[in-house]
């Protein structure tokens, strides 16, 4: 399926990064016209989908012929494929020969999607395999991996890895997810926001006190936000946790629990039912979800009235929404873990802890000095302005394209 994409034009980032935008036109000059193609599994839900509809347009702005496809597979799919998902970032999960096959057939169903495209950009686990399926030799092929593969389960990445080798180059968000022998063909750079995106443009006053009005949040309350899918490696129980240790120091403190339903995560509605009986009666627990209405706009207008962003996540790929609550000005109180390790620096644009109890102090001492908040949060602005935006993001690619063209 061909997603619908928007226009966008590279010239609307020059107020942002000035110059830089004659840097991005020269280096895209020798691909114009070239046919590029990324394949992923939703085009809604998650952060692969939102850096999609951003950067094919942009792609597209400075020449390029881009295309976006999403593949179309059962529920059964995906099933296997969150199995994938787990294991891949180490959980000890059993995947059956009949998963195997099934996982194999829906790729091959879907290398029609492979058309006339120059250079193919596959995204995560979930369409990997249609490199097997499709005899284009001559073409450039990139694998660009959004989890965390740095302790795999052996046996899984064992045969998974065998889908691999037919591609070009390996993506990853960090070397050190690097996988043992491959790493002449892997290459790491971040993700990005996008911050004329309707996630991330800046919204009036008015705007942000009505919709948190309309969520039921006090927006004269101290407000902690986490964003995160309905998934394990993301521990929203962590997070409850923090804020009821919060709240016995600040016993106004409101929580916010922000999420999509992704329709490529089947086993995101069992841990939004878990979570929710978690949280039990307490009605400062805020769940704004797609459910709801919670589109960007409203996630946006939660972050810029968030007073502290809390993440508490035990694996994760990067972690975009870090990047879009630092841009917003907003501290940042996370565990340690993947690309959140190199997006909040400890003691200049939030803190970074295991313990809940640290955790939980980190905050607190954040929402009482707001002076403290200020200075981190400009300081978080500079870091994603510098490194996490989509014109970095986009340079890197064509940097990428050039090389493999070469």
């Amino acid at each position: 399926m061909d997603v619908v994409l928007r226009e966008r034009n590279i010239e609307e980032y020059r107020t942002i990064i000035g110059n830089e935008v004659d840097e991005i036109k020269k280096l895209a000059e020798p691909l114009k016209g070239k046919k590029v193609l990324h394949v992923n599994a939703t085009a809604y839900g998650g952060g692969v989908a939102e850096i999609l509809h951003n950067l094919v347009p942009l792609m597209r702005s400075v020449g390029l012929d881009a295309r976006w496809r999403v593949i179309e597979a059962p529920d059964e799919f995906f099933n296997v494929t969150k199995k994938f998902h787990n294991t891949l970032q180490g959980a000890d999960i059993e995947i059956s020969e009949e998963e195997w096959n099934l996982y194999e057939e829906v790729c091959r169903k879907n290398a029609e999607l492979i058309q006339d495209e120059e250079l193919f950009v596959i995204h995560d686990p979930q369409p990997a395999a249609l490199r097997k399926f499709v005899d284009l030799n001559d073409r450039k092929w990139i694998w660009r991996c959004h989890i965390d593969l740095s302790t795999p389960n052996m046996k899984v990445w064992q045969r998974f890895s065998q889908y691999l080798e037919g591609y070009d180059r390996l993506v990853f968000h960090l070397e050190e997810y690097f996988p043992q022998g491959w790493k002449e063909r892997s290459i790491a750079f971040p993700p990005s926001i996008d911050p004329l995106s309707e996630k991330n443009r800046d919204l009036d006053e008015d705007t942000i006190r009505k919709t948190l009005e309309r969520l039921e949040i006090d927006p004269d309350r101290p407000l902690i936000t986490v964003v995160a899918r309905f998934d394990p490696w993301k521990d929203l129980f962590s997070a409850i946790d923090v804020y009821r240790l919060v709240k016995k120091e600040i016993p106004e403190v409101q929580l916010a629990v922000v999420s999509a339903m992704a329709t490529d995560d089947p086993e995101g509605w069992f841990f939004f039912e878990k979570v929710l009986r978690y949280a039990g009666t307490d009605e400062d627990i805020k769940f704004c979800t797609n459910l709801k209405g919670v589109g960007n706009k409203e996630v946006n207008a939660i972050q810029r009235a968030t007073t502290v962003a809390l993440h508490t996540a035990t694996r994760e790929g990067f972690g975009l929404v870090i990047s879009e609550a630092l841009y917003k000005r907003v501290p940042v109180v996370a565990r340690p873990v993947g690309g959140v390790k190199i997006q909040v620096k400890h003691g200049e644009n939030g803190y970074l802890a295991w313990e809940r109890e640290d955790l939980a102090g980190y905050v607190v001492k954040l929402i009482r000095d707001e002076e403290l908040r200020r200075k981190m949060g400009e300081k978080g602005r500079q870091t994603v302005v510098e490194n996490f935006i989509i014109t970095v993001h986009l340079k890197n690619y064509l940097k990428l394209f050039s090389d493999l063209l070469r």
